[in-house]
């Protein structure tokens, strides 16, 4: 799934999206609410044959703190944990967590465009995991 565009929004458009705030001199507060949490709320429905995949863009000194949470709170497959300089940046540098500890980092910067395939190889590699386990603890039970 991909990052969230964003954590806020205003909570009262009283404007409208259509006008314009003139500058009054005056000083202009403006009160944000919590936008929908779209992960948590897919993630609480899936269904046990999907494997749900989310991001963690932090600052890099609590990068994997906060990923692990992530990964547990919204009941997560992987977390491609990356830090704020990722954002803009042709490269990525990230951290790939799983829920069942798996851990795996790019090698250093990553152009973007090779970090999709990469990350793809190790969704699949842990599919395959996990459709061999179950075909093993499957034949223990017959």
């Amino acid at each position: 799934m991909a990052a969230a565009v964003a954590d806020y929004r205003a909570l009262n458009d009283e404007a409208g999206a259509h006008t314009k705030l003139r500058r009054t001199g005056e000083r202009l507060v403006l009160e944000l609410e919590p936008t929908p949490d779209l992960l948590a709320g897919f993630s609480a429905t899936r269904r046990p044959d999907q494997f749900v995949v989310g991001f963690a863009l932090e600052p890099r000194e609590r990068l994997l703190v906060s990923a692990r949470a992530k990964l547990g709170r919204k009941n997560l497959d992987f977390i491609v944990a990356n830090p704020l300089e990722t954002m803009d940046a042709p490269t990525i540098e990230a951290t790939i967590l799983g829920a069942d500890g798996f851990e795996r980092q790019t090698d250093g910067p990553l152009p973007k465009e090779l970090f999709a395939p990469w990350l793809l190889e190790l969704i699949e590699q842990s599919l395959r995991h996990r459709a061999s386990a179950s075909l093993t603890t499957g034949a223990s039970h017959s």
